[in-house]
């Protein structure tokens, strides 16, 4: 029997749930249970959250954590994460520590512009498509006059307009390629609507209209942050050995693209877990970021370091398309939380903040990496949830924490101390 359905969306949650257990659950009072736990208990703040998304069932929870600790650009500040992953909080606060007495994080935004394209095709000559464009390229600002008003208040608005010849790489395709300033706003449907209105007043018989679209690619809407201090500072044993490793290891993630994708994957450990907390697109930004990262045309380490003159320096150049108002920003009230605990930055300020958060990361993953290994810290943070899923009590939580610590952590070593404790 087919389980094609029509009209779903205009079930009540209730129904929706009840389907969806009839259909593909044998335990269906199980699953209606697990289902509703996660319900809100003030039911006008659950349905802020089933409002965001179609055909809504339930709340899906992430932890959300606090890195402390952190000095930007003078700066003392908290910064709120949502991860899941254990060890990235945990980390990022260390890092910040750390870095708090040598002068902290600087960080500084290198330019805003967010860019949007109306892909076309045209076949006839390119001379008479440059005339066309040139004699409309007023009227396409005055097409947007409606959309741009409140937005050129701010100071932002529609940058400039260029029609570009792509037809090398596809035949007879070109487009309009569009810069914006979009200030604090993310700014995607502002530039989506922009762009419609564009393509409307552009087309004409000879022009074929194919998409209007923003890119999430935006190399020129780019932020730096960095650390840096003298190779005695740096503390340990052997302060010179480490910043050489350390040094070393940034280099591998510039020419080896297989360490170079999880190098920059914890990166964005750090970046992620603050785009997620204060409401903002993290596919948007992993996506930007990992076309950055291969601009080259190779793909590379997102950060870098140099030691010159005894001096320890680690960098991060990363686009980063962000907005402080808008979007989930204005609804979700643990987003406006976030923002709140970071002294309501403004669009500039959060991305100096992501970035910060990002090397933060890389640098504790690089510490960790070049000194003990990755898993030592990583597996003492995994113990708890392997003790979770064990189902051990608090007594016996305890008992096997004090049996690892000066132990390697690893899954089956704390399945066989468990199950002797319970024997």
């Amino acid at each position: 029997m087919s389980k094609v359905i029509s009209g779903f969306s205009k079930f009540s949650k209730e129904e929706k749930i009840t389907w969806l257990a009839a259909n593909y659950f044998s335990n269906q009072q199980e699953i209606i249970k697990t289902l509703k736990q996660y319900w809100n208990e003030d039911s006008a703040l659950q349905q802020l959250h089933d409002d965001f998304i179609e055909n809504t069932i339930t709340n899906f929870y992430m932890p959300y954590g606090i890195a402390p600790n952190f000095v930007i650009n003078g700066k003392e500040m908290v910064i709120p994460m949502v991860v899941e992953e254990s060890s990235v909080v945990a980390a990022a606060s260390l890092v910040a520590k750390f870095w708090s007495t040598r002068g902290g994080f600087k960080a500084s935004v290198v330019s805003t512009k967010k860019i949007g394209q109306v892909h076309f095709m045209y076949q006839g000559k390119k001379s008479d498509l440059s005339t066309y464009f040139e004699a409309k390229k007023p009227k396409l600002l005055e097409a947007t006059a409606a959309i741009t008003k409140n937005m050129e208040k701010r100071g932002g608005g529609i940058l400039d307009i260029q029609l570009v010849d792509k037809t090398d790489d596809l035949s007879n395709y070109y487009q309009l390629f569009v810069t914006f300033e979009t200030k604090d706003s993310m700014g995607a449907n502002f530039i989506n609507s922009c762009l419609e209105a564009m393509a409307n007043e552009f087309r004409n018989e000879s022009v074929e209209i194919v998409m209007s679209i923003l890119s999430n690619y935006v190399p020129e809407c780019l932020v730096r942050a960095e650390v840096s201090c003298k190779v005695e500072e740096l503390g340990g044993d052997n302060p010179r050995r480490f910043a050489k490793k350390f040094e070393q290891a940034v280099k591998i993630a510039a020419v080896e693209p297989y360490r170079a994708v999880t190098h920059n994957k914890g990166i964005m450990n750090g970046i992620d877990s603050v785009v997620l907390a204060t409401g903002n697109d993290f596919r948007a930004i992993e996506a930007g970021a990992h076309a950055y990262a291969a601009k080259d045309g190779k793909y590379k380490s997102l950060t870098h370091c140099e030691i010159t003159n005894g001096i320890f320096k680690f960098w991060i150049e990363i686009p980063l398309a962000v907005g402080t108002v808008g979007g989930l920003t204005a609804l979700h009230p643990m987003a406006k939380l976030s923002l709140d605990m970071m002294n309501r930055p403004n669009a500039r300020e959060l991305m100096e903040i992501m970035a910060t958060a990002g090397l933060a990361q890389n640098f504790a993953a690089l510490r960790a990496l070049t000194t003990k290994g990755i898993q030592h810290g990583h597996m003492k943070m995994h113990l708890m949830n392997i003790l979770n899923q064990l189902g051990a009590n608090e007594q016996q939580k305890d008992c096997i924490v004090k049996q690892f610590e000066n132990k390697t952590v690893s899954h089956s070593a704390v399945v066989e101390a468990f199950n002797q404790l319970k024997n």
